[in-house]
């Protein structure tokens, strides 16, 4: 579960670390292992075909309870496409087969009979300005109050309940094809469509999980040291430049 490039995303959190002098180890998980949660700082699963959502499905059901628990206590998570959709209740393929999720988003998906593909650009503003509030400039919330990625799904996530989209497709179709919303967010776990990968084009909200992260695990936290981020904020504008004239398809 870690295809279309979502390494990246990985990549983008280690380097943001370390270039700060802040500590960081990866933990790949594998089905079997035996893991502790509440070890974990972030939390992060990518894209699959639906053979690989199948595969690890079982496994990961069988983790579903120590992962909300400590999803509950503030741990922060990337869910990314095929991550996102076994983060709800379940995902029911166009062939019927309905792969079980850990509910931690109320949300489903179904298999639509259309494959969605494009350069996105997402209005986040809701919540970049909820990220000031809790912390100030280091959330970067208060100058970008945009993500961009590209998506590739058929699967159609619906939110219910009290799970609020992760934000508002100003380009793209979003999570159920028809232009309106964007993923999901629960406490400080977000789910997406957005590969790309999504965190190099977008730093403030990857300073936003680390942000997250350290005030989960040492108290609260008052910034973080400032990076030059003039070539990932290049890259970011770029994108949004490119989506204007860019074809999006729907197969």
């Amino acid at each position: 579960m870690n295809l279309y490039g979502d390494l990246g995303n990985i990549i983008t959190l280690v380097r943001r670390c370390e270039w700060r002098g802040i500590e960081a180890e990866v933990v790949n998980v594998k089905a079997g292992d035996k893991v502790d949660f509440a070890t974990a700082d972030i939390l992060f699963m990518g894209g699959g075909q639906d053979s690989g959502q199948k595969t690890i499905a079982d496994d990961l059901v069988s983790r579903g309870p120590a992962i909300k628990k400590e999803i509950e206590e503030g741990l922060p998570a990337l869910l990314v496409c095929g991550g996102f959709q076994l983060f709800g209740h379940y995902f029911q393929t166009s062939e019927g087969d309905k792969i079980p999720g850990i509910g931690v988003f109320d949300a489903y998906t179904v298999g639509g009979e259309k494959r969605l593909i494009g350069n996105v650009v997402v209005d986040i503003a809701h919540l970049a300005s909820e990220w000031q509030n809790q912390f100030g400039q280091a959330s970067g919330g208060a100058t970008h109050t945009t993500l961009v990625g590209f998506e590739n799904h058929s699967g159609q996530t619906i939110l219910q309940g009290g799970t609020k989209p992760f934000g508002y497709v100003i380009r793209g179709f979003g999570n159920k094809g028809d232009g309106g919303y964007e993923g999901a967010v629960y406490k400080n776990a977000f789910g997406t469509y957005l590969h790309g990968s999504l965190l190099p084009k977008n730093p403030w909200f990857a300073d936003h999980l680390i942000m997250c992260a350290l005030n989960r695990r040492y108290g609260h936290v008052d910034s973080l040291i400032q990076l030059d981020d003039s070539i990932e904020i290049s890259a970011h504008d770029a994108a949004i430049e490119r989506s204007k004239t860019a074809k999006t398809l729907s197969i």
